[in-house]
């Protein structure tokens, strides 16, 4: 007898026929038909700019008779914020910069030719760039055994992590982070040095060269496309 998959829980019929935002001391909430909306853990939802308030208002705003909260990316990360990071945010702060240690971009192929130049070509500049802005160098080493980074540029990296207070921005680090396997991808990000898409793209050059022997699996694809929008809803917070 073969076992039938569970039923996935049924999405929550949308209540409401309008988001909006309202500035309330400096912080800008979202609300639903002139109602608080608020996180999981029960805290108001709101932000400290109304771009991302109306952005977050517009996922709201696009929900059709139920409301599907994998839509909408940016709802998610400030939930993430406000419920998880800030009550925990030197401990996921420090837990963000324990990837320097393992970053992507430090890992690379030994083979084939190409594979090395495509590494070496979109990922070379980001180093070199993360190296100049914590004033010391990172190694880099071929296949999969660790190579320890130098004791004074991670201590650099680390007091660079310990500067950030924002939670918001802290979730979003860790979000890139976690997406793209890079923490300096994530904090090229966040310093505007690059586009989330651009790194993003940049972590899949492994994938992509398999995708290019073997072709392209539509369900892998879909899951790509979907840590895409989690990438660039992190990149605009």
């Amino acid at each position: 007898m073969t076992e039938t998959a569970p039923k996935p829980p049924e999405l929550p019929r949308r209540f409401y026929e309008t988001a909006s935002v309202a500035e309330v001391d400096g912080r800008w909430r979202v609300l639903l038909d002139g109602r608080l909306v608020r996180t999981p853990g029960r805290t108001v939802l709101e932000a400290t700019t109304r771009e991302l308030a109306e952005a977050i208002a517009q996922e709201w705003a696009m929900q059709g008779e139920r409301i599907d909260p994998s839509s909408m990316p940016l709802t998610r990360l400030l939930n993430t914020a406000i419920d998880g990071v800030a009550p925990r945010l030197a401990e996921t702060r420090d837990d963000l910069a324990g990837y320097v240690e393992s970053d992507l971009l430090f890992y690379r192929a030994d083979g084939p030719e190409r594979l090395v130049a495509q590494q070496a070509h979109g990922w070379d500049p980001i180093v070199e760039w993360a190296g100049r802005r914590v004033g010391g160098a990172f190694h880099i080493t071929s296949g999969i055994v660790h190579v320890a980074q130098p004791h004074e540029t991670v201590r650099a990296f680390n007091t660079m992590m310990a500067a950030i207070s924002d939670p918001l921005k802290i979730a979003a680090l860790h979000q890139m982070t976690t997406l793209t396997g890079s923490v300096l991808l994530a904090y090229a990000v966040l310093e505007g040095h690059l586009d989330a898409e651009t790194a993003f793209e940049l972590a899949h050059i492994d994938e992509d060269w398999n995708i290019e022997l073997w072709g392209a699996d539509e369900e892998a694809a879909q899951r790509r496309a979907s840590r895409r929008d989690d990438m660039v809803a992190a990149g605009r917070a």
